[in-house]
């Protein structure tokens, strides 16, 4: 099959909007990949290997917080294998038969990858172990004592599962995947060139120390450093002479209510209510997000990891708890400096 006669599916999932604004700005080959460099050389392998031999890749799984670039590697790994890639999010699917029918439709080779893999349901997992394993598909037809067992050959096909929550996994389903990446924070450094490579796509001027003053500001994210580069670029264009320069920059970035950490308005309010609210902790997640009014599971996907990457908070077996930094950034005496 040519490369040009491959078809991408569009991706199934409710964050679809944030998607298609940024597919513009994904790299659609490894070497234009920039950050993960360890997992980046280990897939050059991988598909190396598996393009010599001929046969599809070992299933992957990718983890981390969002925005890191999962699904975008993902589809890396089918234009680097010319391959077609079908998408879905383990919401999805609810039932057994949505995940059947999307198995029954790849083709030998193809990729399947599913994000948010660990809210799929039990029953729809299990059906993934023999199809995983020995690509083949047991539906059961009929009720009571008069159901049978079907058993469909599928084709040899590789399946993507991202992740930020890994712990939620099943071991069977976690043990059944050959390759497990776990994607960290991006360096200022490499998110200035993310940073040089979007303004280049979007065909707009920025200076080095503006690049700077972004990468710097996106809580080590690609698709942060991607979103605050637009935004800026509406401040340049409406404000300025249309070249992002670092005044405009600040600017922009005060306008957001983005701090020189990269916090936002949620993230210092999360401190705020750690702190003054439950006096610095210990503090279970579930109290902070019944006082944030946010879903717990994106604090612990979304806001979480950044805040413990950089110190603001630690985890402890009775709960969050705020560090010196965390007062010190909100201007407040830690406890420990009346001592």
């Amino acid at each position: 099959m040519r490369k040009e006669d491959r078809k991408v599916s569009p991706p199934i999932q409710p964050k679809q909007e944030e998607l298609l604004s940024e597919t513009t700005l994904r790299p659609k080959v490894l070497d234009e990949f920039i950050g993960q460099h360890r997992i980046k050389e280990n897939l050059k392998v991988f598909i190396a290997a598996a393009r010599m031999r001929k046969e599809p890749l070992d299933h992957i799984l990718f983890c981390g917080p969002p925005g890191l670039g999962k699904t975008t590697l993902s589809t890396i790994i089918a234009n680097e294998l010319l391959v077609n890639i079908k998408t879905t999010t383990g919401p999805v699917l609810e039932k057994v038969g949505d995940l059947a029918a999307i198995l029954t439709n790849l083709s030998d080779r193809d990729i399947l990858f599913i994000d948010e893999i660990h809210r799929i349901p039990r029953a729809v997992e299990e059906v993934l172990y023999p199809a995983m394993e020995d690509f083949t598909l047991d539906i059961i037809i009929g009720q009571g004592p008069n159901a049978r067992t079907l058993k469909l050959n599928l084709p040899k096909f590789t399946l993507i599962g991202a992740t930020t929550r890994t712990g939620l996994l099943s071991s069977p389903l976690r043990d059944r995947f050959g390759v497990i990446f776990r994607l960290d924070f991006y360096t200022p450094q490499e998110l200035v060139q993310i940073v040089h490579r979007s303004s280049k796509l979007l065909n707009v001027k920025i200076e080095e120390e503006a690049s700077l003053e972004i990468a710097k500001r996106s809580r080590g994210t690609p698709r942060i450093a991607n979103r605050l580069l637009k935004r800026i670029r509406d401040f340049a264009q409406v404000m300025g002479e249309g070249i992002i320069d670092l005044n405009i920059t600040k600017k922009s970035l005060a306008s957001l209510d983005i701090d020189n950490y990269g916090l936002d308005e949620l993230d210092r309010k999360f401190l705020h209510i750690l702190i003054d609210k439950f006096n610095g902790g210990p503090v279970g997640i579930e109290a902070l997000a019944a006082a944030l009014r946010e879903d717990k599971e994106t604090l612990e996907d979304v806001y979480e990891p950044y805040l413990l990457q950089e110190g603001f908070i630690e985890r402890t077996a009775r709960g969050r708890l705020a560090t010196d930094l965390a007062y010190k950034h909100l201007g407040k005496r830690s406890p420990q400096s009346l001592f």
